[in-house]
């Protein structure tokens, strides 16, 4: 009996930069999914069509197409793949989901809006979002990321501030009112207020002061203990609420709500959320984390 010769397998570094290329269509996604270059990725595509002496893919100058080989080969690789790294992951110790604390506020309004883009970049890493009214110390609690919002002077050493926080009065867009120029402005109006006497700042006492109103006469006032509440009754059309720029900005952007017109006050906030870190020398994980709630801050 003669024995068949097999086929030399090529790397597995090379199919599956071939797998990224042929599920994508394109080469520059395909890099940013395997976190290489593009010429990285060419040479992939290139060394594998040597090794199998064929070509894979058709190139146009705007476009990546598959040739009858490549597609055959992609049909018998990538599940093949799937199923490999299936296995792998069964071996693997589960990696520990990186924990995030904030304040229910910034959590609600500002963290969670925005999970979804971090799961589809990185539907690897699994979170636990943490939402407490209360200073954590974050190693001591087992926490990997926490957003403190707080003064400059109080932010732990070694945070990085994300945003600095201004106060805009807010509503739905449905509410007419569109520019508030003097306290008589508030007539009829009902005023939504956060009830947290150790943040005076954001209560409408403090901001009507600032501007000289405080003779101003709302039909009403309503009062919740956690501020999501106030933001969330503000969407509804139930009132006006002093917002925190930019905590709502998901919401401003998506037209939820949109800012009323008013004098600008002549005090600042000073206050701030800053991102802290439990370890100096975090898990991988927790890191790219880290670098993804920057990048959303950051972003104008």
């Amino acid at each position: 009996m003669v024995a068949t010769k097999q086929a030399r397998i090529p790397s597995l570094d090379l199919l599956k930069g071939f797998v990224a290329v042929g599920r994508h269509q394109s080469i520059t996604m395909a890099a940013n999914e395997l976190h290489l270059t593009q010429s990285a990725v060419s040479r992939q595509i290139l060394a594998l069509e040597d090794a199998l002496e064929c070509k894979l893919f058709l190139r146009s100058h705007r476009s990546l197409t598959f040739t009858s080989e490549g597609e055959r080969l992609f049909r018998k690789v990538a599940p093949s793949l799937r199923r490999l790294q299936e296995a792998f992951e069964t071996l693997r110790p589960a990696e520990r989901p990186v924990t995030v604390t904030a304040s229910i506020g910034v959590a609600t309004l500002w963290l969670l809006p925005r999970i979804g883009k971090f799961q589809e970049r990185h539907p690897d890493i699994d979170l636990h979002v943490l939402a407490l009214n209360r200073v954590t110390d974050l190693k001591r609690e087992g926490i990997d990321l926490g957003i403190r919002y707080c003064l400059p002077e109080d932010a732990p050493p070694g945070s990085t501030l994300l945003f600095e926080e201004s106060i805009r009065v807010v509503a739905n867009p449905a509410l007419k009112l569109e520019r508030i120029e003097s306290a008589a402005d508030f007539q009829n109006q009902v005023l939504l207020e956060y009830e947290d006497p150790q943040r005076p700042w954001l209560h409408w006492k403090s901001w009507l002061n600032e501007r000289g109103w405080l003779d101003a006469r709302p039909r009403s006032v309503v009062r919740f203990n956690q501020y999501d509440q106030v933001i969330l009754a503000a969407m509804s059309g139930q009132g006006f609420a002093l917002g925190r720029v930019p905590l709502i900005s998901d919401q401003i952007e998506k037209k939820l709500l949109r800012y009323v017109e008013t004098p600008a006050s002549t005090r600042q906030s000073r206050y701030g959320c800053w991102l802290i870190q439990g370890e100096a020398t975090p898990r991988s994980v927790v890191q790219v984390a880290a670098n993804w709630v920057k990048e959303e801050a950051f972003r104008k």
